[in-house]
């Protein structure tokens, strides 16, 4: 039997500097349950750190929470990576952080880095520098979340900084990717326009939310389950599954 349901794949939280300070735990899900989400990623800049607080604020709303990140590679181009588990997750972050530069996060210039729990309440900071380039290159971080089970989508790439489009002008075609996302103000239809070569590629649009106005639910997933096997085989058009932006 199938599921309907509506997505919003790119959240940030406090975690992420350039977030709002509402942007924690409680508040994001009920946000997502005003807007009848079914589905979310947390994914914040190079860092998995609150994933684990979403997911425990989640029990009992019927909100599934995929644990990801949004990872800059060296070429400076934004990668969502989704897991099914914190497991995984963590492990990824291990692996971005020892491609990570070794500098501390200058909070005053770039904003504060929180960690918090389920509530919200603060528990630490994080004094990595979050918001830059690690060393892998585009290949090698596709082939590190896969490795881990994950799903790489190429983030917002209709935008014109730290995107795909913008920084190489094309999609590699050997990177098999299963779907891009667009920008969350954008139209499928004038995207299409704009970038020829994005031709034959599946889209979903997600918030980038920074603040909690800017989530939406506009994605929807015929699936099986909330799972990346699932998505994946949604964003392929396999086996019945589909998406569509809404």
């Amino acid at each position: 039997m199938f599921q309907y349901l509506f997505a919003d794949l790119h959240i940030h939280t406090v975690l992420s500097p350039c977030a709002e300070v509402e942007m924690i735990p409680p508040l994001i899900i009920r946000r997502a349950r005003e807007l009848g989400l079914s589905l979310i990623a947390i994914t914040d800049h190079n860092s998995s750190e609150n994933v684990a607080a979403v997911i425990e604020a989640a029990e009992g709303s019927g909100i599934t929470v995929l644990p990801g990140m949004e990872v800059q590679t060296r070429e400076e181009v934004h990668l969502l990576a989704l897991f099914d588990t914190v497991e995984q997750a963590l492990a990824w972050q291990a692996e971005v952080y020892a491609h990570l530069p070794d500098l501390k996060n200058d909070e005053d210039y770039f904003g504060a880095q929180f960690v918090v729990d389920a509530t919200g309440e603060y528990v630490r900071s994080n004094e990595r520098l979050l918001l830059t380039s690690t060393d892998l290159s585009l290949e090698a971080a596709v082939a590190g979340v896969r490795a881990l089970g994950g799903l790489v989508i190429p983030a917002h790439v209709d935008r014109t900084a730290f995107s795909l489009i913008a920084n190489l002008g094309f999609i590699p075609p050997d990177l098999d990717l299963p779907a891009v996302e667009i920008f969350r103000l954008s139209q499928e239809a004038e995207v299409r326009q704009r970038f020829p070569q994005l031709k034959g590629y599946t889209f979903i649009r997600d918030s980038d939310a920074h603040r909690l106005s800017e989530m939406i639910a506009c994605t929807m997933f015929k699936v099986a389950a909330p799972t990346v096997a699932e998505l994946t085989m949604a964003l392929r058009g396999e086996r019945d599954r589909r998406v569509e932006i809404t």
